[in-house]
């Protein structure tokens, strides 16, 4: 997950890293210090999940660069932080998850997170695996990575958990969504979770070196860039789009 926090004072940064671990000690967000960066940022592939943004900054006004944000990520949640209510019925126009009034707390860092969790749950495709004698359901966009083990298939989560799922490979493959990228016999990834496709190796984000099916390797690379690209341009035809 990518949690973004923009500020322009570096105490209320600090802060607020204090409430995030308050909530989840390996939660860890990207610091900003003035709305440009933050939109620059946000043009990569995959987005902010969720962002904290100051309203008052230094010749930056927050709502405006929410406005942007919404132009660039529409997917992003978005959580106001400001000194006053000043402008929350503006905010609330942009579909904000939140308005928190500093100082920042843990219990309003949670309930950003619990709108946002309520508001994806309706719209995320699920899958459910049999896993030992339980039935677990989880999010496809949980999923990092599927590999093939002599019948078991290990299925890694983004929360850092691994499932030995007993069914077929194949049958598993074909209940996945465009984002899932067979890159090797054995090996599936979610593209949303690759931080570099190189000419034999595949690396994700937590840092996990993947090999490459070198007779498919240029087929991978493309249908990868085709991937990223659609994904920019989604962002690109909703920000025309816009009366």
């Amino acid at each position: 997950m990518r949690i973004a926090v923009c500020d322009d004072d570096l105490r209320e940064l600090e802060q607020f890293e204090d409430a995030l671990r308050g909530w989840d000690p390996t939660r860890k967000a990207e610091k900003f210090m003035d709305g440009a960066s933050l939109l620059e940022a946000a043009k990569d592939v995959p987005g902010f999940d969720i962002v904290f943004l100051d309203v008052y900054m230094p010749g930056e006004n927050g709502v405006d660069i929410a406005k942007r944000l919404r132009e660039i990520s529409p997917e992003t949640g978005i959580a106001f932080v400001t000194t006053s209510t000043e402008h929350a019925v503006e905010a609330f126009s942009l579909q904000a998850l939140h308005y928190l009034v500093k100082p920042v707390t843990t219990r309003g860092v949670v309930e950003a997170f619990r709108r946002l969790t309520e508001l994806r749950g309706s719209q995320r495709k699920r899958i459910s695996f049999t896993v030992g004698t339980n039935r677990i359901t989880v999010f496809l966009d949980q999923i990092c990575l599927l590999e093939n083990d002599n019948h078991v298939v290990n299925v890694s989560l983004s929360d850092g958990r691994r499932l030995k799922v007993w069914m077929s490979f194949g049958e598993l493959e074909q209940r996945l969504s465009g984002s899932f990228l067979r890159i090797n016999r054995g090996i599936i990834v979610n593209m949303d979770y690759i931080a570099q496709m190189g000419a034999d190796t595949c690396i994700l984000r937590d840092g996990s070196r993947l090999p490459i099916a070198v007779r498919q390797s240029a087929a991978i690379r493309a249908a990868y860039d085709d991937y990223v690209f659609d994904q920019l341009s989604r962002r690109k035809s909703f920000s025309g789009d816009r009366p």
